[in-house]
């Protein structure tokens, strides 16, 4: 028995494994997690058709106002008539039609409240008003 105790000063005959077993078996959760987010569905090749259009168009329409008052929508200008022209034929194709505002912070106030006007007319319901975050510099 007296063989069995052993003295402060000896070294030890054997490793203890089990955190390094703790940290695979961590590393291991890690990595399944990883590797099943990543993936986002299975790869198909899709056929080809002939078809000219593409069905899933945009839905979310872009009105912009310059600082010197010029109007937008989706990047191309128009005057308050075709704005309104254009937008009823978007609200009457989807009659649930996002419509984004974007003005410059010189535009002139009226400019801005003639849009919305508009859009009011049309009964367009959704309108988001786009701003910058204080702070936010760059873009």
């Amino acid at each position: 028995m007296a063989a069995d105790i052993k003295t402060e000063n000896q070294p030890y005959d054997d490793i203890n494994i089990t955190p390094m077993l703790d940290l695979a078996y961590v590393l291991l959760v890690t990595f399944i997690i990883l590797t099943t987010a990543s993936v986002q569905g299975v790869k198909v090749r899709s056929p080809q058709t002939q078809a000219q259009k593409n069905l899933a168009k945009p839905q979310t329409r872009a009105v912009t106002i310059t600082a010197d008052g010029a109007v937008y929508l989706d990047a191309y200008p128009v005057d308050m008539q075709q704005l309104q022209s254009t937008l009823a034929q978007y609200k009457a194709a989807n009659p649930n039609l996002p419509v984004v505002l974007k003005a410059d912070a010189a535009a002139q106030y009226d400019k801005v409240m003639e849009v919305l006007e508009t859009v009011k007319k049309l009964d367009i319901t959704e309108i988001g008003l786009v701003t910058k975050r204080a702070g936010a510099e760059g873009s």
